[in-house]
């Protein structure tokens, strides 16, 4: 008997049971639109990985591919809502535009809300509802796999296996037993960063926030002192005009020799120029981005069958130097990307728009603009 004729059971099997667990994940989504049904809801960059579960939670929804931009503000006519993604422009005369076409709620499918001008919105009467966290533990898991895979050179070994290129040389990683990682910004993404590494690779753990956690498993530290002790530095910060560039040349400059250095929180974090010389002169070891400065124009989007000249429209000089560097590791914003964050991003924005239809109260942290309370006080 044949090895595949005795595996196809076994294949079948899993398959069976694949689908069995993706049927209890879309069924603990809560559709809570389906209450809203008078409500018109318009979804902009509607991705494939996310559309069942979406469609599932708001399935009154239109769903449309387009980016939200000044230019395509005017699908959302005839809608109350929209419902934007982390790369969609909502920036003030965006803002305006939907609110000339009657959108009164934008909802968030991420916990950043930097690319919304919120105090046009709320001078708009428009109110921002977000998604605050959303399985935040597969960023911290993702923050860790890119710092193995760096350190172990993973994807060197991938690529010279497809090569036929069996040999070691260059290859040679460090144990991350007793070596120190820097956590930058203690949220819930940082401290399962300083969990995982401390508990699971016996690791020391520093730690920088201006709002200092009982819980962290750490010890708190200067951003300085943690730059120049870490072996490895993992950024969790918002982006705030206090964080914007914050890893620049002077930080840079700081930084322990032959730093791993880790951003899966905001590109604008990291100016992208100053890393490079940082790896070419060796101060940084290696890097890992799951986010990137000018992520808007590349990230999420498919160059490949695209011409040179198109290519060329939206060249990227930064992200094709870093993405030639064998020392350089670029996911297009993934870190959050699981079947349970997909769920619960759902799940969440389907009640925001309900909460929103009914006419509750609005507060908690999923809220950025409560639009009623600013029109209630200015009638007031």
């Amino acid at each position: 008997m044949s090895s595949s004729v005795v595996r196809a059971p076994l294949i079948a099997a899993r398959a069976s049971r694949a689908r069995a667990r993706g049927a209890r994940r879309l069924s603990s989504v809560i559709v809570a639109a389906r209450a809203s049904s008078d409500a018109r809801c318009f979804v902009f960059s509607a991705h494939r990985y996310e559309d069942e579960t979406l469609r599932r939670a708001l399935p009154n929804a239109t769903y449309s591919s387009a980016r939200l931009s000044l230019d395509t503000a005017s699908l959302a006519q005839g809608h109350d809502a929209v419902c934007v993604f982390v790369d969609d422009d909502a920036r003030g005369e965006v803002v305006d535009a939907l609110a000339e076409r009657g959108v009164k709620l934008i909802l968030l499918r991420c916990a950043g809300f930097d690319n919304v001008d919120c105090e046009r919105a709320r001078e708009r009467g428009i109110s921002v509802l977000r998604v605050p966290a959303y399985d935040p533990l597969s960023i911290s898991e993702h923050a860790v796999a890119m710092m193995m895979s760096l350190n172990r050179h993973l994807c060197a070994s991938r690529d010279r296996l497809r090569m036929g290129n069996f040999t070691l040389d260059g290859l040679v990683g460090s144990s991350m037993r007793g070596k120190t990682v820097g956590v930058v910004g203690t949220g819930k993404i940082g401290r399962g960063v300083a969990e995982i590494l401390k508990n699971g690779f016996q690791m020391r753990v520093l730690g920088y926030d201006k709002f200092e956690k009982d819980d962290f498993c750490g010890d708190y530290v200067s951003l300085d002192e943690l730059l120049a002790r870490s072996d490895v530095v993992s950024l969790h910060l918002p982006l705030t005009p206090e964080t914007r560039g914050m890893i620049c040349v002077e930080t840079i400059a700081k930084m322990k020799e032959g730093t791993i250095l880790i951003n899966t929180s905001r590109g604008l974090l990291v100016d992208a120029r100053a890393a490079i010389d940082g790896l070419y002169s060796g101060r940084i070891a290696a890097l890992g981005l799951d986010v990137y400065e000018n992520e808007n124009r590349l990230f999420f989007k498919d160059f490949s069958s695209m011409n040179t000249n198109e290519r060329m429209l939206v060249w990227d000089e930064t992200m094709a130097i870093l993405g030639s560097m064998p020392q350089v590791l670029v996911t297009p914003h993934t870190a959050f990307l699981t079947h349970e964050a997909l769920d619960e991003i759902a799940k969440h924005t389907a009640e925001n728009f309900r909460q929103f239809c009914a006419g509750e109260r609005l507060e908690g942290a999923n809220v950025v603009v409560d639009a009623s309370v600013s029109a209630a006080s200015t009638t007031t």
